[in-house]
């Protein structure tokens, strides 16, 4: 029992010091790929870069002491990244404290959810997302991923639009119009490094290595230049008067804002006192005044991007740095040769003090020191809102978990328990989610370094995390210059792995319709991002639309015997059927869904072949069988014996025989009609079937294919 409750117990017997040697050696490996790669996926999830050291922090060591997977590394991960930022951008702006906050709360909610599904044994509930689905979401995940990152790769800024795709178009628009060729240079040479490292050898911890020699090239080459500037230092006055307009329209919105919320407050009220009229008055306000807040943000969207588009030249004066639009610089005066831009973000501009970008983005001060540990406020309203996203990346990032932990264990030969690595992912994420944290699962790249490194138990993950602990105490001075550009080609680079077209093909082999399924997942997901969440329901509502279909219309085979004196499938091998004897394999449980559908099937044979004396209705498939399914084989019974044929059954299992019993319908049957194989049924049935038959030669006892 104490062992259910810590399984870590479990890693004492037979622990020696080459295990914890060999453990010390993994966790450190994996710290090193861990801490650079956790500030890319922070970012792509919208946080800032040093929440991603956070979520590594807490995550691995819980995972690790309450799981049964002993090698799974768990911490941030690219697709519940990406799964986090698209259920809360409709909820706050990326990167902002009301972001941060809602996201360790999403973390809270996954947690729980999985931690209550492993306490109660539902580990099985992940089988609603088939393997179709998550191949289509997964490939097309690993698409938007990576172009997600483009923006951060050619140095441009663009608002988001409704649809990812647009987005993207936007991106290589503003591309074309302006790349900042040293954020490219930094990019490619990071992808260079980690390409040529893996081939060069997979065990050198190529991400650290690209992290490390660009952020000492930033640093060296002053590859960040920013400057503060007042509203006076721009030479233009278009410029000045797009500011203003600016910080009116964001002002504009924030009043209407406020007054939408006090309408809110009045609606309620209405609705407490019943006061119909007000209602209508207020819902009509508040509809007025969301028209009004849209319009200012289409204003607030096109001078945004206007003032992101200008180019600047810089021209150092004796009341310091003035900008002109590139061209305009005055006869006579020299610039710094630089291209300025102004950073605008969805507040107001401090006209007092504008942000001009003159060399690329780094990833900039990163608190040292650990998170303080305190449970993240509850808001249920929130909460209401986050619940699907809450369930979607729950089932998710257990599924990748699980996933990853059945392969290593393939290899290990470790007894896992999903159940129990459902507690372990839940209280993870909780434990998490109280030390800043954002959802947390499996890594996959990660795992398998883990193993490969000689992890030999779930310690690897707590040396990991204190070495995350120490980046965090004295390290974090050395971020600063890390290049945007860098964290996005490791994301690019990670995500490489998650695609994988041969699934599409696979599943199509196995069945069509299930790489139909895994097609149409991919598309709807690429086609509805960033809300991810619609892709995956498509793809769930027709899986299960497929199995009700399947369940409703199981496989019925009119059987016949081949050359190999085998019963099979007779229409599936083109084999003569029986004129006297129908034997016909019902493949599924029989209950209300399907009963008719055999009722159907037996009528039909009968209809079509009038020379028909016996029915053989052959239940090896049907393994369950309720009240509607006892309901029509009691009436088929009934109408096949009034049409003057006779029928039996054979394979009955023991399960359709207790109800045949309870129900007496055994007795309709007969106890002398129920065989326990086909053979047998159709040695006592066969002679009495074929008196007086005009049939040469049974396909029943000699192979005989169709002419």
């Amino acid at each position: 029992m104490l062992m259910k409750i810590f399984p870590f117990l479990g890693w004492i017997k037979g622990y020696n010091g080459a295990a914890l040697r060999a453990d010390a050696i993994a966790g450190l490996t994996v710290a090193l790929v861990l801490i650079p790669q956790s500030m890319a996926y922070a970012q792509l999830a919208g946080m800032p870069a040093y929440y991603g050291l956070y979520a590594s922090f807490l995550p691995p060591l819980v995972a690790a002491l309450f799981g049964s997977s002993r090698q799974l590394a768990t911490g941030p991960v690219a697709v519940v990244s990406l799964m986090t930022a698209a259920s809360l951008e409709p909820l706050a702006t990326a990167g902002s404290s009301g972001y941060i906050a809602y996201a360790i709360l999403l973390a809270l909610m996954v947690g729980v959810f999985q931690l209550m599904l492993g306490v109660l044994r539902l580990g099985l509930v992940v089988n609603f997302l088939s393997h179709p689905v998550v191949n289509g979401f997964t490939n097309a995940a690993a698409i938007i991923i990576a172009s997600s990152q483009l923006s951060k790769m050619f140095g441009v800024y663009v608002d988001k639009s409704p649809h990812h795709y647009e987005t993207i178009i936007n991106v290589v628009t503003n591309a074309f119009h302006y790349t900042h060729l040293p954020t490219l240079g930094m990019g490619v040479l990071a992808f260079a490094i980690m390409i040529v490292l893996k081939r060069i050898n997979p065990r050198i911890p190529n991400v650290l290595v690209a992290v490390v020699v660009t952020t000492a090239l930033s640093w060296g080459l002053g590859f960040n230049h920013d400057s503060k500037a007042d509203l006076d230092a721009f030479r233009s006055e278009s410029m000045r008067a797009s500011v203003v307009e600016f910080n009116a329209a964001i002002k504009g919105i924030d009043d209407l804002a406020q007054q939408r919320t006090e309408l809110a407050a009045k609606l309620e009220q209405a609705k407490k006192e019943g006061e119909t009229i007000a209602q209508l008055d207020v819902e009509h306000d508040k509809r007025v005044l969301t028209v009004k807040i849209n319009q200012l943000k289409q204003k607030a969207h096109v001078l945004r991007e206007g003032l992101r588009n200008v180019l600047m030249a810089g021209v150092e004066t004796d009341g310091g740095l003035v900008f002109y639009p590139q061209g305009e610089v005055p006869t006579g005066l020299k610039d710094d040769g630089r291209t300025w831009r102004l950073k605008v973000g969805n507040t107001k501009l401090d006209t007092s003090s504008l942000k001009m970008m003159g060399g690329g983005a780094v990833v900039g001060t990163v608190p040292s020191g650990i998170p303080s540990i305190t449970m993240p406020k509850v808001d249920f309203g929130v909460m209401v809102q986050l619940l699907p996203y809450a369930a979607i990346i729950s089932l998710l990032g257990f599924m990748e978990a699980i996933s990853i932990a059945k392969a290593m264990a393939a290899k290990t030969g470790q007894r896992l328990d999903p159940n129990q690595e459902l507690i372990g992912q839940g209280l993870a994420n909780i434990l998490g989610a109280c030390g800043k944290s954002y959802p947390a699962s499996g890594s996959f790249s990660r795992s398998a370094v883990n193993l490969q490194a000689g992890a030999v138990t779930g310690l690897s993950s707590v040396f990991t995390s204190l070495m995350v602990v120490i980046a965090l105490l004295f390290f974090t001075p050395l971020l600063y210059h890390l290049p945007q550009a860098v964290l996005a080609a490791v994301i690019m680079m990670a995500v490489i792995g998650l695609i994988n077209a041969s699934g599409f093909i696979h599943a199509w082999k196995a069945q069509w319709y299930d790489g139909a399924i895994s097609i149409i997942s991919f598309v709807c997901t690429l086609a509805f991002a960033p809300h991810l969440d619609k892709g995956i329901m498509v793809g769930v509502g027709l899986s299960l639309g497929v199995f009700l279909y399947k369940s409703m219309r199981p496989r019925i085979a009119s059987l016949s015997r081949n050359e190999k004196e085998v019963l099979c499938d007779a229409m599936a091998f083109g084999l003569r059927e029986c004129e006297h004897i129908a034997m016909v394999r019902f493949d599924g449980p029989l209950f209300f869904a399907n009963a008719s559908f055999l009722e159907d099937q037996i009528t039909d044979r009968m209809m079509r072949n009038k020379k028909l004396r016996h029915i053989i209705l052959v239940a090896n498939g049907i393994n369950d069988m309720d009240a509607s399914g006892e309901e029509a084989l009691s009436l088929i019974v009934d109408r096949v014996r009034s049409n003057g044929v006779d029928i039996s059954l054979s394979g009955v299992n023991e399960a359709v025989m207790a109800v045949l019993e309870r129900t007496h319908l055994l007795e309709k049957i007969g106890e002398d009609h129920i065989y326990s194989t086909m053979e047998r049924a159709i040695e006592a049935t066969h002679k009495l079937a074929h008196e007086d038959g005009s049939e040469d030669s049974c396909p029943l006892t000699s192979a005989c294919r169709l002419a």
